[in-house]
């Protein structure tokens, strides 16, 4: 069993029913149980002051994932994993940009940010394919089409 918190705080509808599922999709696919983390929307002015903050960044971007040190040392049921930050407006943009639609593109970004928290990225090409075939895997199961 996980536990999966899903935060809207934008005036805008999310399908946390959505998220939920995407998030489920990944954790299944990678053998992970028993865990625990937050999906939160917010807007782009408020993804732009965490990536400002905490990335020395000062722009928007579409997912931030903050990954908490995994402490093996409790008694909690659940590993924390940590948040994934999703800009609801830049899944708006990036949806006409890329030609898709708006749950496409959260979908994405869910799958995305679901891979970092688990310690994927994209610094080089290598890991980069990687990291994209897996997220491919999990949104061709939902007959998306690729980005």
């Amino acid at each position: 069993m996980n536990n999966i918190s899903i935060y809207n705080e934008t005036n805008s509808k999310v399908d946390k029913r959505l998220i939920k599922q995407m998030v489920r999709k990944v954790l299944k696919a990678e053998n992970r149980t028993s865990v625990e983390l937050s999906v939160i929307i917010v807007n782009n002015d408020h993804i732009k002051a965490l990536n400002k903050d905490y990335c020395a960044n000062n722009s928007p971007t579409d997912v931030l994932t903050f990954v908490l040190p995994d402490e093996t040392n409790h008694d909690y049921k659940y590993q924390i994993l940590g948040d994934i930050y999703i800009s609801i407006d830049k899944v708006k943009e990036q949806a006409l940009e890329y030609g898709h639609t708006e749950t496409r593109e959260l979908a994405f970004l869910v799958v995305h940010g679901m891979y970092h928290l688990l310690g994927f990225d994209h610094k080089t090409k290598k890991d980069a394919g990687i990291m994209r075939e897996r997220e491919e895997v999990i949104l061709n199961e939902r007959n998306d089409t690729k980005r």
